[in-house]
């Protein structure tokens, strides 16, 4: 699957990062922060369960419940 990779400035020089399916917007509740493009059409394996270069887990989880994954809270 190809997704659509942002990512928003947290502390420490950190970032938290969203993948949303390519194409799609970035879902409604996600939209009042600031997110930036950080990849366009990143491909993934159909049955990844995870992004570690975006410390992303339970990728196809979060996709089916969410729409859209991301960055652990606890990262």
């Amino acid at each position: 699957m190809r997704l659509d990779i942002y990512r928003r400035a947290e502390h420490d020089g950190k970032f938290s990062y969203l993948a949303v399916p390519e194409a799609k917007n970035i879902p409604e509740e996600a939209t009042n922060t600031d997110w930036e493009i950080e990849a366009r059409a990143f491909e993934v394996d159909d049955n990844a369960d995870q992004i570690e270069d975006f410390d992303i887990d339970n990728l196809s989880g979060q996709i089916a419940e969410k729409g859209y994954a991301m960055t652990s809270v606890l990262h």
